[in-house]
């Protein structure tokens, strides 16, 4: 895997930053354009749908790793 790649997103009106791995970045990039929407709206449903305890990285990557499953 390659390492981190940092992007920023506006949240419920915040600036924020993530960082994943790229594979990550590609993989939730496919799933957004699969449902017909910016990768911004995907991590913005992301956001909201994550439990508090839960950091947004690690809930864009269990939706990716989901995603995944569904197809294989």
């Amino acid at each position: 895997m390659s390492g981190l790649v940092k992007r920023s997103f506006s949240l419920a009106g915040h600036r924020t930053s993530v960082a994943l791995e790229a594979e990550f970045w590609d993989a939730l990039a496919s799933m957004a354009t699969e449902a017909g929407q910016s990768l911004s709206a995907l991590v913005a449903a992301a956001d909201a749908a994550r439990a508090a305890d839960r950091p947004l990285a690690s809930a864009l990557r269990v939706a990716a790793l989901l995603a995944a499953k569904k197809i294989a």
